[in-house]
């Protein structure tokens, strides 16, 4: 189940959900109890991505000689 970043705007205090991608809209309370909360943007599946080496240039971009 992916986790998500949240961030409370009445306590600053930052915050992860795991849940299910269908709920990843869902509004989220912080652990304090606040409702004005807003889902934070992060870069974990965006590095997961590039260092399976699923494109995006690499070594199959260049002269390397890899058959392409």
């Amino acid at each position: 189940m992916p986790t998500y970043a949240y961030k409370c705007r009445d306590c600053a205090e930052e915050f992860e959900l795991a849940r299910p991608m269908s709920e990843s809209s869902a509004p989220a309370i912080c652990p304090a109890g606040h409702e004005d909360t807003v889902k934070l943007l992060t870069t974990i599946a965006l590095a997961g991505r590039a260092s399976a080496g699923g494109g995006g240039g690499g070594c199959c971009g260049g002269a390397c000689g890899c058959g392409h």
